[in-house]
């Protein structure tokens, strides 16, 4: 009797020893594959990208205006589809599903993605407020306005291939045309630039004052002011973000700084002539800049939150700052296309 019970002891004992190994072992992989899922995209060369593209319809040499700018947009789509992990907005199992600050950074790189695609089918590609749009961005824009979170059928990972395919259509026009193939068009002029500048001071403003609501020991709003006030000039605090929303407010900032930061590239080469001719290349090259630095790599496991002079680094006012330099310059760009 007490053989057989020291027998099953044992094997209860290797039975638990046994999932004891196995849980670790999930747990290991799982905390590896969120490290690696869990990194940061790297900058690509724009310039590279579009060259390749241009390879494989043999045609390295007729890269029309407008073709590095659209291509940009298409690889910016395909690093969110395609980098460690894939999408992972949508997952709904570990460890996508455990992981908040991805997905934080690819909704702001999607916005800026959203943003910069609308302005390439209503305006870069529309000589006139009454030109017919471009078919294939038509197809294109709606695609990357779908919601960024549908893991059923249609899944959003197969949406947004459907729009990188339509943006690629669209510059394969730019290249061949001719018998049914219609020539698409784009147009590099200020006044397009301008408004979709005017597009870019808003998400700027707003990602600012919102990083600047992050900083601890503070309710800072716009202009750095504690108060603001409503229309019965009742002084009003504005109101922080919560403690545990600080890091998500920080990734999608640090998200549509990369895409912001790759689309401003491809305005300085498909822009360059009316930079040029406005002398504003040298504002844009500070916006690049400024996007530059706010993509430092970060040397801290977690977003600190320290106070402005205290021991610990404020990572959130120290984005702020990067991004409000960022919206001063788009200001002033905007200016500069606006002059006649």
């Amino acid at each position: 009797m007490a053989a057989n019970e020291t027998t099953q002891d044992v094997k209860s004992r290797g039975i638990l020893w046994g999932f004891g190994v196995f849980s670790a072992i999930v747990m290991v992989v799982l905390i590896v594959l969120g490290a690696w899922w869990g990194s940061e995209p790297g900058q690509f060369n724009i310039m590279d990208e579009a060259e390749q593209r241009a390879k494989e319809t043999h045609d390295t040499e007729n890269m029309p205006v407008g073709y590095v700018y659209t291509n940009t947009l298409a690889h910016i789509a395909e690093v969110l589809l395609h980098k460690p992990g894939g999408y992972i907005t949508n997952d709904v199992g570990p460890p996508g599903v455990l992981l908040d600050n991805v997905p934080s950074w690819e909704f702001g790189a999607l916005v800026m993605l959203r943003d910069a695609t609308s302005a390439l089918r209503n305006h870069f590609s529309r000589d006139q407020s009454v030109s017919t749009e471009d078919p294939d961005l038509a197809i294109a824009e709606p695609y990357f306005y779908f919601e960024n979170d549908s893991w059923a059928l249609p899944s959003t990972e197969a949406e947004y291939e459907k729009g990188v395919e339509a943006l690629h259509k669209y510059m394969a026009r730019l290249q061949h045309y001719g018998g049914e193939i219609k020539k698409a068009q784009f147009y590099s002029r200020a006044d397009n630039l301008w408004q979709y500048t005017e597009v870019v001071i808003k998400r700027l403003g707003g990602l600012s004052n919102r990083l600047t609501a992050n900083s601890s020991g503070t309710n800072f709003g716009p202009g750095l002011t504690k108060i603001e006030i409503d229309e019965n000039t009742k002084e009003t605090p504005i109101a922080r973000v919560p403690w545990m929303e600080i890091d998500n407010v920080f990734y999608e900032a640090r998200g549509a700084s990369w895409a912001l930061l790759h689309i401003l590239r491809a305005i300085k080469h498909d822009f360059k002539d009316i930079l040029l001719d406005k002398r504003a290349m040298r504002t844009v090259e500070i916006m690049v800049k400024s996007l530059e630095n706010s993509l430092e790599p970060i040397l801290s496991p977690m977003i600190l939150d320290g106070s402005g002079y205290g021991l610990f680094a404020n990572y959130s006012l120290t984005m702020a700052n990067y991004i409000a330099r960022t919206h001063a310059a788009a200001l002033d760009l905007r200016d500069i296309m606006n002059r006649g």
